[in-house]
């Protein structure tokens, strides 16, 4: 059983920036893949970022593209999420996952393993 902690959330202003943080409790952590997603209050749980095994590919949904980055760290077990040029409409609950595959996928349903979440808002 892998256990995902994140951290890193907050209240920020418009166009303020957070750093996202996903520790892993799991050894071969560079085993799997790692994605990123948020749910606001009343609607679904939506894609963010995701990276493969190694970091030598990401995908961003689109209404986060050039403002956030996913990285990850296999030597400390952690993914993180940068987010920059932060908005209203980015106010949501992110949760980490971790997918037991080398390469990453773009729906919650294909992950294995998630996070409890931190919290993000945004005020205007």
């Amino acid at each position: 059983q892998v256990q995902l902690v994140e951290s890193g959330g907050g209240l920020v202003q418009t166009g303020g920036s957070l750093r996202l943080s996903c520790a892993a409790s799991e050894p071969a952590f560079s085993h799997y893949a790692m994605g990123w997603f948020r749910q606001a209050p009343g609607k679904e749980r939506d894609f963010v970022a995701a990276i493969n095994w190694n970091g030598g590919s990401t995908y961003y949904a689109d209404s986060v593209k050039g403002r956030f980055t996913i990285s990850r760290d296999n030597a400390r077990n952690t993914v993180y999420l940068q987010m920059n040029s932060l908005k209203p409409d980015d106010t949501a609950h992110y949760y980490c996952a971790a997918r037991r595959n080398y390469m990453y996928a773009l729906t919650p349903g294909q992950y294995n393993y998630w996070g409890q979440g931190t919290q993000v808002t945004v005020s205007s």
